[in-house]
């Protein structure tokens, strides 16, 4: 019995991300300069303009407009040409404080018992698929998307503009090690200089190269540019919202999402540190080899430290009860926000780089929640 499961990832040029990029860059700055911010920051881009809204209570000096202008630069939207560009695009600014009725909530005398910003429900997931942790359709859908990024900024393929994604299908067959790629989809924004077959038998040759040895078979499926042109893309092509690609940002549909998103938002909000928490947890179950796949749930009131629950799904995998774990998880972990942002250094943390090509599985980023320093705490409480 086999079956198939997709993951799709979209370059930093796609809209969505450009808006998601720029709102994280607003909660860089703020941090950088006031870590006791709070920031709640959405960004909508759509042709040639920008609006950046939301509430920030923090005693930085932004220049929001700066800001954005300098990340859609970065991320290769230079060209007047394309309808969309850092210098001529229009940006509004929509910016009030944080309500006074969460910071009573968030805010503590004891800054340990710092309050959840909101309530909610945060996953987080890993498995031994990888030498991530991360499912084997997400990882290799970022891995093209970051590639694709590669062959237009060094010029390799310079036809190519900054909108793409990218898309894996992989059969899982039962007994049958490693999984197979079924299918491959890649959509990719171009100039008018290139025609679609030059465009498919370049970005084809790179992509056999790269997935060489991870699966591809003689009856893998490549569909590049599948309706033909791509040259109206960006914001032009398509509106772009903050949080709108939480499932790239995520496990590729793999495991369950609580739904609240990541970017433009400060550590406080245990939509972004709670899921963070939850996936340092899960790869901590995998890493110490009680499970082969683990899902983390967490769940939180809003102005309340410590979490409401904490639910462990190993699949079936797990070499304990998932119960178990689960209290072997409140016992290795503080999962109160504060000491969640002190043991992630959250504080600390560069948010712009993460807004592109997924929060989890970064371990190029060296970041504190993929890193794994209490296995050994876990197990004690397993065996204790």
């Amino acid at each position: 019995m086999s079956h198939l499961i997709s993951s799709e990832s979209v370059t930093k040029g796609h809209p969505d991300k450009v808006a998601d990029q720029i709102s994280d860059a607003v909660v860089d700055a703020c941090l950088g300069q006031d870590p006791s911010s709070r920031v709640a920051c959405e960004t909508l881009v759509k042709n040639n303009a920008v609006v950046v809204a939301g509430e920030i209570s923090t005693r930085a000096r932004l220049d929001i407009e700066a800001i954005a202008r300098v990340v859609i630069a970065n991320i290769g939207y230079t060209d007047p040409a394309l309808g969309f560009d850092a210098r001529g695009a229009t940006v509004l600014q929509l910016i009030g404080n944080q309500s006074g009725d969460i910071a009573r909530g968030v805010d503590r005398t004891d800054p340990r018992e710092q309050g959840a910003g909101d309530q909610g429900l945060m996953y987080g997931y890993a498995t031994n698929e990888t030498f991530n942790r991360m499912p084997l359709p997400i990882h290799l859908a970022h891995l093209i998307s970051r590639n694709l990024q590669f062959w237009r900024e060094s010029g390799e393929l310079p036809y190519l503009r900054p909108d793409g994604k990218s898309q894996v299908t992989v059969e899982y067959a039962s007994g049958e090690i490693p999984p197979r790629i079924d299918a491959v989809v890649l959509s990719t924004q171009h100039s008018p200089d290139v025609t679609q077959e030059r465009l498919r038998d370049d970005v084809r040759t790179r992509l056999e190269k790269l997935l060489e040895n991870r699966g591809v078979d003689s009856r893998t499926t490549y569909l590049i540019n599948p309706t033909g042109n791509f040259e109206i893309g960006g914001p032009v092509g398509d509106c772009g919202l903050t949080g709108r690609k939480i499932i790239v940002d995520t496990y590729g549909g793999v495991g369950r999402h609580g739904g609240g998103a990541f970017s433009g938002k400060d550590p406080s909000k245990v939509d972004r540190s709670g899921a963070y928490a939850a996936r340092w947890a899960a790869k901590h179950v995998v890493n110490a080899n009680l499970a082969d796949s683990c899902e983390v749930q967490i769940a939180y009131a809003i102005g309340v430290a410590k979490p409401v629950s904490i639910h462990v799904d190993t699949f079936g995998t797990g070499v304990v009860d998932d119960d178990q774990i689960a209290r072997a998880i409140r016992a290795t972990f503080d999962l109160r926000p504060a000491a969640i942002i002190e043991d992630l250094r959250l504080l600390q943390t560069k948010y712009l780089p993460l807004a592109s090509n997924g929060q989890m599985g970064r371990e190029d980023l060296d970041v504190a929640w993929e890193r794994t320093p209490r296995v050994d705490d876990l197990m004690r409480h397993i065996s204790g």
